[in-house]
């Protein structure tokens, strides 16, 4: 027992050895040390200052607003006749129906005597355009010009010390940099909506014609019907874009819309105002973009630039030296990468005007010098409201009034027949052009690109101011 009390009382004063000296020496050196960051409060503040100034969007909102119009468009599109109950019971002696249409845009005051900018498909086919400014006045404008092209149309109100939006420089527009879209969606005059440019020179196949120009600003800001020739501006309150469409599956606003570029509009409107008629320049070469499989045929590593898959025998490019096979790089000094880029660059361009093009040939590159040609071959300005004449046919690009009325997008109406092609082939004057051998025809422009490159049979369709339509087919 004296044993076992002796072993108990040495443990417990071993025990509380061993727990004191934990106490006094190990825990005291294996305390853990916290450290605390430490902020200026004043820059903290300061930099959350100026990041919300960065974002500050009244100041171009307030300078914009007033600038943007209310488009409303009145159509007056007469009633369906049918061919068929015409021939049986004759044409009935009572003037036609019509029926009115009203749909709505928007529009840019770009002049303080009352030029407006905006897109052609808003003011196609209008009887009367109807313009409500922010502060409630109202207009009617007359239209000054359009080009289906790039969807851009010009028009003109009566008035003075209006409210206009500056241009701004759509080629130095960065992505990821913050833009506005203002318009009037839905009819909801003067809204402001923001986003950041998601990429530039897009092309979203939205134009038919084969001599469009696609390359639009594509933006995160919300953009909805009604938005349509509203203004894209950046944070200064300058214009560096006209709203033309949305990408969506609903027909409203889904995540992305397309501007035309200012620099493109620009040129539209003020072709419109110098010479009545836009002047459309054309290097003369047919070109896609480079893909592995043309970089891999033509020997190049990269896939950098635009393919020249063929060239105009009297166009631009292979007076300067251009050949089939070669790959553009740069035009006036600009690199391009996409058709689109090189459509972009051209389309701000006239006739006569001479550019610098960097071309790959094989493993070498040059540099060329081009002056640039109209749709004819020369270097002349196009005159307005030409008058085309071919195969003892005269013809005349469809206005939009008759392309409503004939249900069309547009067309080339045959205005006088002489000893010819077309008049022995059965074609009465008055018909109206609207494919070529399955190529749409929206314009003389149109006409003359097929017909100028067609060689053997042609098939023709179109529509008689009746209504009724036709097909023609002969040898050229």
């Amino acid at each position: 027992m004296k044993k076992i009390v002796t072993l108990i009382i040495a443990s417990s004063i071993g025990g509380v050895l061993t727990l004191g000296s934990y106490l006094a020496f190990i825990q005291k050196e294996a305390k853990p040390i916290t450290q605390y960051q430490t902020y200026d409060t004043n820059l903290v503040q300061q930099t959350r200052s100026s990041y919300t100034t960065n974002l500050d969007f009244t100041q171009a909102a307030k300078k914009t607003v007033d600038a943007v119009v209310h488009v409303k468009v009145r159509t007056q599109m007469s009633g369906y006749e049918n061919p068929l109950y015409n021939f049986l019971f004759g044409k009935p002696n009572y003037p036609s129906d019509y029926i009115p249409i009203v749909s709505a845009g928007s529009g840019v005051i770009i002049s303080t005597d009352g030029y407006i900018v905006t897109n052609n498909h808003v003011i196609d086919g209008a009887d009367i355009l109807e313009i409500t400014l922010n502060d409630k006045r109202t207009f009617t404008a007359k239209v000054i010009g359009a080009d289906p092209t790039t969807d851009i149309a010009l028009i003109k109100i009566d008035g003075s010390d209006m409210p206009f939006i500056e241009w701004g420089d759509s080629d130095e527009l960065q992505i990821g940099e913050w833009v506005l879209a203002v318009g009037n969606p839905f009819n909801l005059a003067s809204t402001v909506t923001a986003g950041i440019v998601s990429a530039k020179s897009r092309n979203i196949n939205i134009f038919n014609k084969s001599t469009s120009i696609e390359a639009f600003i594509q933006t995160d800001a919300a953009v909805n019907p009604g938005n349509s020739g509203g203004a894209l501006v950046d944070t200064k309150g300058r214009l560096i874009g006209i709203n033309t469409a949305i990408a969506s599956p609903t027909g409203t606003f889904s995540g992305y819309s397309f501007a035309v570029p200012e620099r493109i509009a620009k040129k539209v409107v003020y072709d419109l105002i110098q010479y009545g008629t836009v002047q459309r320049a054309f290097i003369g070469v047919s070109i896609n973009d480079v893909t592995s499989p043309i970089a891999k045929k033509e020997g190049v590593e990269s896939t950098k630039g635009v393919y020249v898959s063929a060239v105009t025998e009297d166009g631009a490019a292979k007076a300067a030296g251009v050949k089939a096979g070669d790959i553009i790089l740069e035009v006036k000094n600009v690199v391009v990468n996409s058709t689109a880029e090189l459509q972009e660059q051209i389309g701000q361009l006239r006739p006569g005007d001479e550019i610098s093009v960097k071309i790959l040939r094989g493993s070498h590159t040059k540099n060329l010098l081009l002056t640039l040609r109209n749709i004819e071959g020369n270097e002349e300005m196009v005159k307005p409201d030409e008058v085309f004449k071919l195969h003892g046919a005269s013809f005349k690009s469809l206005n939009s009034n008759e392309a409503s009325k004939l249900r069309v997008k547009g067309g080339v109406k045959i205005t006088a027949l002489e000893e010819g092609k077309f008049l022995s082939s059965g074609i009465k004057e008055g018909f109206v052009i609207t494919s070529i051998n399955r190529r749409s025809v929206y314009d003389i422009q149109d006409l003359k690109l097929i017909l100028k490159n067609l060689d053997g049979g042609i098939y023709i369709e179109g529509v008689y101011p009746n209504g009724i339509s036709a097909y023609y087919a002969f040898g050229i």
